[in-house]
């Protein structure tokens, strides 16, 4: 049975989503009210999800994810808000968030999404054997694992979706790795605000490989992007 981490602040529907689960999902539900509780809990036990409201007491989902970050790099994360803006669902993925659900919202949806989440973290499973988690890039050595690239200038530490994409791109070195493959491998959806989203961190990489001249992330039009190493 997998274990939910549910840090929700309103009463009624931290129990509505906890019964439903827990009976609909089949999953062990665990609820907290506020982000202070949450990061206590998580600190506790051992979740394979988790879902963090955004507008919280005591601590914020924003601020609790980004904690939680710092201790765990790879628990599936849903940032549930009220707020409909592109620069909250930005900064869910920023944060190291997978997925994002807009109150009110159908619960059928967020078992859908749970589901998604929790399936995908079984397929990449085996997959991280497979793939190499090393890679050379001009003067740089990225290290997936740790999410760190090295180099005489010292060391760059990445967060999990900014090593996430530039794996794929290593894999697919001088070749074009498509936009829609980006999205649907490390956000689980190629919609537009996951495409502004990887726009940014995107960005951060560059300025992280802007000291070797002969490494370049160029745009190609149309299609996606190709990290060039001569």
């Amino acid at each position: 049975m997998k274990t939910i981490l549910l840090v929700e602040d309103d009463t009624n529907l931290g129990a509505l989503l906890q019964d439903y689960l827990q009976l609909k999902g089949k999953f062990h539900v665990v609820l907290c009210k506020d982000g202070d509780a949450g990061l206590k809990e998580f600190t506790k036990g051992n979740f394979d999800l988790l879902i963090l409201d955004v507008m919280m007491p005591k601590k914020d989902g924003f601020t609790l994810g980004k904690e939680i970050r710092k201790i765990n790099q790879h628990v599936p994360i849903i940032f549930a808000t009220a707020k409909g803006m592109i620069e909250d669902k930005t900064q869910a993925f920023n944060l190291g968030g997978d997925d994002y659900i807009t109150k009110p919202f159908r619960i059928e949806e967020l078992l859908l999404r749970i589901n998604a989440l929790l399936k995908r973290a079984a397929n990449d499973a085996p997959k991280a054997e497979e793939v190499p988690t090393h890679f050379k890039i001009g003067k740089y050595d990225f290290d997936f694992t740790s999410q760190i690239i090295n180099s005489d200038g010292g060391q760059q530490k990445l967060s999990t979706k900014e090593a996430a994409l530039l794996r794929l791109l290593c894999i697919h070195k001088n070749q074009v790795l498509t936009r829609e493959e980006a999205l649907l491998n490390i956000w689980n959806d190629d919609n537009y605000f996951n495409g502004r989203s990887m726009d940014v961190f995107l960005s951060k990489i560059r300025k992280y490989l802007k000291d070797d001249p002969h490494v370049e992330i160029i745009n190609v039009h149309g299609r996606g992007y190709k990290l060039l190493v001569n």
